[in-house]
């Protein structure tokens, strides 16, 4: 009896299905993963771009490298970043930002910077920032990257800015990575301060996907309106590290110590950084489960 009951309800359920609609099937895009023989899981080629996967985190904290995220990925970071000086006042900025990938190697940055200073908090700035690489990776040497920013500054704080920049960035060997920013950056109004500068970024992978430790710099030209020729030189070097609790995360350390006695006498930064992956759904092309060989 209990088989026949089970066979009758299997049949009942079997003609009821069949006067449904049919469901409607969907085909995701298949995950291009390229095996690079005699490199790192993280050195293998992903994504619509083609390019290393350990592109995909934010690896310097200086020096940015092409465009980090597949179109439509979302991701945040949250920065801290001091700097000390020889008057043993520290002065605190932290930053909280939304990045969105958007298509044809583009990518859409929104910051807000607060800062304390001086025993006082206070609103900074929110900037916008846009970054467009010229090709997939590879195609042309060193991946150049064109990047716009323009801050829009709080009144009491200073003047609004706009900054430009021009990335570079490359495997050097496997587990050697190489990036290097060309900046500048000017006030619109108030002082029509100038920034020229210089930033440059070497790391070593020490555990494949998990770990990587390095060395970054930056030199730095800053002038104001009738002051053209009597501009402030900076130049700071340190450590950096890097540490990526899974493929989607990630937390940089970065040290930077001043050269000479313009430069702050220390600079440190801390940015922790997830990727949501994309926000109309389905898998993320830069976070493979597994690479083929």
């Amino acid at each position: 009896m209990a088989g026949l009951a089970f066979v009758l309800a299997g049949s009942a359920f079997a003609q009821q299905s069949s006067e449904l609609p049919d469901a409607a099937t969907y085909t995701l895009d298949p995950i291009v993963v390229i095996g690079r023989p005699g490199w790192l899981e993280e050195e293998n080629l992903v994504g619509e771009y083609k390019r290393p996967e350990w592109t995909t985190r934010r690896r310097f904290g200086t020096t940015r490298v092409y465009v980090q995220y597949e179109p439509w990925e979302v991701a945040v970071e949250q920065w801290w970043r001091v700097r000390t000086y020889n008057d043993g006042h520290p002065k605190h900025l932290f930053m909280e930002e939304l990045a969105i990938g958007l298509p044809h190697r583009m990518q859409l940055d929104i910051y807000y910077d607060w800062a304390h200073e001086s025993s006082r908090t206070v609103n900074k700035d929110v900037a916008v920032e846009l970054r467009w690489a010229l090709a997939d990776w590879d195609v042309i040497p060193l991946n150049p990257t064109l990047y716009i920013e323009y801050k829009a500054t709080d009144g009491n704080y200073g003047s609004d800015v706009w900054e430009a920049k021009i990335l570079l960035g490359d495997d050097i060997t496997p587990r050697l990575h190489w990036a290097f920013n060309a900046v500048y950056e000017r006030e619109v109004s108030r002082g029509r301060a100038n920034e020229f500068a210089l930033t440059q970024g070497i790391s070593y992978t020490i555990i494949d996907q998990v770990l990587s430790a390095g060395l970054e710099m930056q030199y730095k030209y800053e002038n104001e309106q009738g002051e053209r020729q009597n501009g402030v030189r900076k130049f700071q070097i340190g450590p950096s590290v890097q540490i990526n609790p899974n493929r989607n995360s990630w937390i940089n350390l970065v040290c930077l110590f001043g050269c000479n006695h313009e430069s702050p006498a220390v600079e440190g930064f801390v940015v922790i950084g997830h990727n949501f992956g994309r926000a109309a759904g389905g898998r993320s092309l830069s976070r493979p489960t597994a690479a083929p060989r």
